[in-house]
């Protein structure tokens, strides 16, 4: 006897196909005769015969006119053909949609009955019970950008699925995956209150695509002080507004000091040393009412005693004491600690990006930006920086942590959360906007109605931002997670594909012998998107991840496929011309200036 050689082909054998297609062939043909036997009875009886023909399907539908010899021929077609096909038809669909259903369930991910949660009548439901605004309305009646964030549409391209006004969102998402046009812009065109952008790009981004929509809507303020844009400057916020006490100094020392350090040097002797001088030197900058640039002053002359007069005036005699002890130590130690904090705020050298949080000297057209009232609009902030050495992302940082902290202390003032909700999207998060303790901030945000959406390149730029520690903290508080395509991490594709699961594949193992073949069917377990699966997303999908729910894919909605993206289109194509002609003009300027300019 030789040996048996065993396969294992797809779930189903040609035979088994075969024997499939057989069943349902036979199915119609009796459905098919049961139901003309049953309408044409039904039509034979509305026309007035009381006569109700013997139970004989098979004739029924082939001979109906010798069933029912006194019927005339329309009524025979309707009730003995057009009638059975139309319920068979419906049948069949009804039919096909179970199995898609119970196809979508073996395969592991969610369908419509699992994200039902964040369809659009329970996301708009929940609206109701979060936003004070939309209360007595009914689900039907609620404003499709009222109800959430939109996140992209189930595959069938036919149902939206939105994340709700308390979910928190983080992104992972390579470049040119559909960040921008798919997740970025439908959010901020959709928002229906406030929006902040973070972003080192202007041209052919979010800034362009959206700038013009939203200034129907509010105020824009565009935040430029690298020029990003080559916005002229019509605005300034002051940066210490809120370094008025120890906690918000120490805060705004703390964007310095994230900029410039990656997380394994920070909490060192220098960079905690520094942090310390910058916060005491902020806070005495703040309580004399004097601006920032004058900390520079202090930093490249540490024997000046001002800061600490500053302090001892105010009666912050702790901190005075503090900076006088770092003052008055080994002169290498001091100037060690000085020169970290000048490296830290050296970005305020430049006096083109120190203007933009500076008091503007009387210029009339430059208007001040407040967090506070802006958290209570419908404007949109701008924060636009370069990434790398010398940017203005530690500012940045701090405008963005400003306005949301301000948004919850509004949100408390108005019994806990903010209606209109807050959006702030978060792009370049570990380029420009390192907040070192955001992933503390999203345990508490979406309740307070302040929605951030924190996208990033990979998962690894996290953890060079925040830690293992804090990027494992940020990835497990957000609510809403989304994963694009272009996941090159193995480990981080790995993890995915284990939260993702395994589910039951049926498998038919075929046998041959001397004795002939045997068929058997098994039962094994098998990754749902196995790490290849997911590095091979296609563009313009996405996996949702979200509390509560099985994992799902989604297809993003980008912006260029919206019924009014030839305007869109039209309005950032302009933009874009607007922000390289202005750069053309500088370039200009700067070469009639000459070489000494």
């Amino acid at each position: 006897m030789s040996p048996s050689r065993t396969t294992t082909p797809s779930t189903t054998t040609g035979t088994d196909g075969l024997l499939y297609l057989l069943i349902a062939v036979a199915a119609l043909g009796i459905g098919g005769g049961n139901l003309a036997w049953f309408f044409g009875n039904l039509a034979n009886a509305v026309v007035g015969s009381d006569h109700w023909a013997a139970y004989r399907p098979t004739e029924s539908l082939l001979h109906p006119d010798q069933v029912w010899p006194h019927l005339a021929r329309p009524s025979v077609i309707v009730g003995c053909y057009v009638l059975p096909a139309l319920v068979l038809l419906a049948a069949t669909l009804l039919g096909l949609k179970a199995w898609s259903r119970l196809r979508g369930r073996s395969s592991g991910l969610a369908d419509q009955r699992d994200l039902a949660d964040l369809l659009p009548k329970k996301i708009a439901a929940k609206a109701i019970d979060l936003r004070p605004s939309l209360q007595g309305a009914k689900p039907k009646q609620v404003a499709p950008d009222d109800r959430g964030v939109l996140l992209g549409t189930l595959p069938s391209g036919a149902r939206e699925v939105r994340s709700s006004w308390e979910d928190v969102i983080v992104a992972i998402m390579a470049p040119r995956s559909g960040k921008t046009s798919g997740l970025a812009v439908p959010a901020i065109l959709r928002a229906p209150g406030p929006v902040l952008l973070t972003s080192n790009k202007a041209a052919r981004d979010a800034f362009t695509a959206t700038a013009a929509a939203r200034t129907e809507v509010g105020t824009v303020w565009t935040f430029d002080p690298q020029q990003i844009a080559h916005a002229s400057q019509e605005m300034w916020w002051d940066i210490l507004a809120d370094a008025r006490d120890l906690t918000g100094a120490r805060r705004l020392a703390g964007h310095f000091v994230t900029a410039s350090v990656n997380e394994s040097s920070a909490g060192d002797f220098w960079s905690t040393a520094a942090a310390n001088t910058l916060t005491a030197l902020f806070l005495a900058a703040a309580r004399d009412r004097r601006p920032i640039t004058d900390v520079l002053a202090w930093l490249a002359s540490p024997a000046d005693r001002t800061p600490i007069d500053l302090l001892q005036d105010a009666g912050l005699d702790a901190v005075a004491a503090q900076l006088q002890g770092t003052v008055a130590g080994a002169v290498e130690t001091r100037d060690g600690i000085f020169e970290t904090a000048r490296q830290y705020a050296s970005c305020l050298l430049d006096p083109a990006i120190a203007a933009w949080v500076t008091p503007p000297n009387g210029l009339a057209k430059v208007r001040e930006f407040t967090p506070e009232a802006f958290a209570t609009s419908k404007d949109t902030l701008f924060l636009l920086s370069k990434d790398g050495g010398g940017s203005a992302s530690a500012i940045i940082a701090a405008a963005a942590d400003a306005v949301m902290r301000a948004a919850v202390i509004q949100a408390e003032r108005d019994g806990g959360r903010l209606d209109a909700p807050l959006l702030a999207i978060l792009d370049e998060a570990a380029n420009v906007c390192k907040i070192a303790d955001l992933p503390d901030l999203y345990s508490h945000l979406g309740s307070r109605g302040v929605i951030p959406v924190t996208i990033l390149q990979s998962y690894r730029q996290g953890v060079r931002v925040w830690g293992e520690a804090g990027m494992d903290a940020l990835w497990s508080a957000a609510t809403i997670k989304l994963v694009g395509s272009g996941i090159d991490d193995a480990d981080f594709a790995d993890k995915l594909s284990r939260l993702v699961g395994d589910h039951d594949v049926r498998t038919v193992s075929v046998s041959t012998s001397e004795s002939g073949k045997s068929t058997s069917v098994s039962m094994r377990q098998e990754r749902v998107l196995p790490a290849d699966a997911i590095r091979a997303l296609p563009k313009g999908s996405a996996l949702l991840l979200a509390t509560g729910i099985r994992p799902a894919l989604l297809d993003l909605k980008p912006w260029y496929r919206e019924p009014n993206a030839d305007l869109l289109g039209a309005a950032s194509a302009k933009e874009t011309a607007a922000i390289t002609e202005r750069a053309l003009a500088k370039s200009l300027r700067r070469d009639d200036l000459g070489p000494a300019a």
